[in-house]
């Protein structure tokens, strides 16, 4: 298996996940080899993330007419370990691997039903504030939230 710079033992980290998303590949999602073009994990990337999010309870906040900040990636990243085919359901699973001030270093598995895992990646996001564009601290209670175990399984 292909070793990544943020994963030092693969079955360690994969046993960390406590939130996935279920996706199923879709046929405009494959190239004409009929396996899933290279850009498509990082849709599904966003799909979980904003569900990791939902679970949270962070999304109901920045969506809110009246809230002050929103999430945006500052990077983002994936690598390939296998190749993944139309009609595959695959497991999403997100998980906050590094807190900041105002970010969050987020790990993303996909894997197949089988727990064999297809592409893994990373990807850092910064809560900003709407009107200064500068990063908002995390509050109290976000932290507790990031670094409690996320007990919610779709």
């Amino acid at each position: 298996m292909k070793n990544t710079a943020y994963i030092s033992d693969m079955q360690k980290w994969m046993n960390e996940f406590s939130f996935s998303h279920q996706v199923t590949v879709r046929f405009s999602e494959t190239d004409m080899f009929g396996h899933m073009n290279n850009t498509v994990p990082f849709v599904y990337f966003e799909e979980s993330r904003i569900e990791f999010f939902k679970a949270l309870g962070f999304m109901q906040d920045w969506t809110r007419a009246s809230s002050s900040t929103i999430p945006v990636v500052a990077d983002l990243q994936c690598d390939f370990l296998k190749q993944v085919y139309f009609g595959e359901k695959l497991e999403i699973c997100v998980k906050a691997n590094e807190l900041g001030t105002s970010s969050v270093d987020l790990h993303y598995l996909g894997k197949r039903e089988n727990g064999e895992p297809c592409f893994v990646g990373r990807g850092r996001m910064v809560q900003l504030n709407k009107h200064t564009g500068k990063g908002e601290a995390w509050s109290a209670d976000q932290r507790s939230l990031f670094l409690s175990p996320l007990s919610i399984k779709n």
